[in-house]
């Protein structure tokens, strides 16, 4: 099942986002530090691409470290840019991220004093945490449910710099289909516009492949079950998750393990490799 969100907000986000991009100096994008490829959007690359622009992988402190690494050595190999990290609880490298701004765009526009940077990303990202530690105040609403702002702002951070945020925004359709469930998985998209059992299921396969040892651990299981189901079942079972004549609730199950890797208490896990999306990418 192919999953897209893209309401009406979003569009007229985009619209405006690409109406007032040629005024932008640079151009910051957030990536969700476990899914960097599925996080970016194509049409900021397409837009911005005589841009200077910072991929900001944020949430770092979920990820895997070993695949991150991977992550920035490509994305500032391959397409060009600038990376930094910023965990979940603070943005950190606010100055580190400052310095890169001046570096980037030595010279202010001609029409004006400041530097006009854009900031962007899918919804749930972080950027407003972002903003607000480098700004040094809280500038910006933060929160964990997607679209939290709904239009373009500016913000002054100094003298020499203002932010211009903007709403966390998908694009219309989302082409490889493996990504859409990364992108739900990780809350970017509205759970309302997806079916959690279709989730746990797509996280349970990867998870079994990629991280078994996590899953023996964290639910004390005997043995690694054989299919994803199987999975949900032994889980639901040990949380209690039951419904008449013993029956697992799988809907209950379901939930526990999306938000269970949400909130990070799985470990540090990415689900994608530089390795992955490029087999992925041959293959669509």
């Amino acid at each position: 099942m192919a999953i897209n969100w893209y309401p009406g907000h979003m569009h007229k986000a985009n619209k405006e986002m690409t109406k007032i991009l040629p005024e932008v100096d640079l151009v910051i994008e957030l990536l969700d530090c476990r899914l960097p490829f599925s996080s970016q959007n194509p049409s900021i690359a397409r837009l911005a691409r005589n841009k200077p622009c910072i991929k900001i992988l944020s949430k770092s402190d979920l990820a895997d470290p070993v695949v991150t690494a991977q992550w920035q050595d490509y994305l500032e190999r391959n397409e060009s840019v600038k990376t930094l990290l910023t965990t979940q609880e603070s943005a950190g490298k606010a100055h580190s991220l400052l310095q890169l701004v001046h570096k980037l765009v030595p010279k202010k526009s001609k029409s004006r004093s400041h530097i006009l940077a854009m900031i962007t990303g899918i919804p749930n990202v972080g950027k407003s945490t972002l903003i607000n530690a480098v700004a040094g105040r809280k500038v910006a609403r933060t929160g964990d449910e997607p679209a939290i702002t709904k239009g373009l702002q500016k913000i002054r951070i100094n003298d020499d710099l203002i932010f211009l945020d903007t709403p966390g925004i998908l694009w219309p359709k989302i082409h490889n289909e493996n990504s859409g469930y990364r992108l739900a998985v990780s809350g970017a998209i509205r759970d309302t516009a997806t079916e959690v059992e279709d989730l746990a299921l797509f996280l349970a396969g990867y998870l079994l492949q990629q991280y078994p040892q996590t899953l023996l651990a964290r639910y004390k299981l005997d043995a690694l079950p054989a299919t994803e189901t199987a999975l949900l079942e032994q889980l639901g079972a040990k949380r209690g998750c039951l419904r008449g004549g013993g029956r697992v609730d799988l809907e209950k199950a379901s939930t526990i393990l999306v938000n269970e890797f949400r909130a990070g208490v799985l470990g540090r896990i990415t689900l994608e490799t530089v390795a992955m999306i490029q087999d992925e990418e041959k293959a669509r």
